[in-house]
């Protein structure tokens, strides 16, 4: 997996200040996207383990109220399984701290991969700029849901974080 940043105190990107990393590699290339650049799987750095550890250190800031994965597109296939290999291992070492991933994808190709077990909360759908809506928390566009996965993966229905 590549990635093109790690932004430390966001706190545009889910509830709190966060650590941010973008990844590399997304299919959907929706129009008006913010992060273009992020688009070609093979853009930006290899996600080593020196990137791993700054990731982690960052975590580990009492501050620190989690981690969101952004891009790009997290759920890319290329990036999906370290997606989750990193969700789990913030769930191990951190789990009173929350994870967030977007996507371009929706709920239904997404719920039942093993590793949506580690995301409390999924912003999902693709950019639609015709839809833009500046008024809503946390995604772009009026066609995009902001997902709490622990109870939408318990009752089967899509329940929407409350913010």
């Amino acid at each position: 997996m590549n990635y093109h940043d790690i932004t430390k105190d966001d706190m545009l990107n889910g509830d709190g200040l966060r650590v941010v990393l973008w990844v590399s590699g997304c299919t959907h290339r929706c129009q008006g996207c913010q992060n273009p650049i992020t688009w070609d799987v093979t853009s930006g750095l290899p996600f080593d383990e020196e990137a791993e550890k700054e990731l982690f250190e960052a975590l580990a800031k009492p501050h620190c109220a989690g981690i969101t994965f952004s891009g790009g597109d997290p759920f890319h296939p290329f990036n999906r399984p370290e997606v989750f290999r990193l969700a789990k291992k913030c769930k191990e070492l951190f789990p009173e701290k929350t994870v967030w991933s977007y996507t371009g994808f929706e709920w239904a190709d997404v719920k039942d991969e093993e590793g949506m077990k580690y995301i409390d909360v999924l912003a999902e759908g693709r950019f639609v700029e015709e839809l833009l809506d500046n008024n809503l928390h946390w995604v772009g566009s009026s066609n995009q849901k902001v997902i709490n996965v622990p109870e939408s993966l318990k009752t089967g229905e899509i329940v929407l974080h409350e913010s």
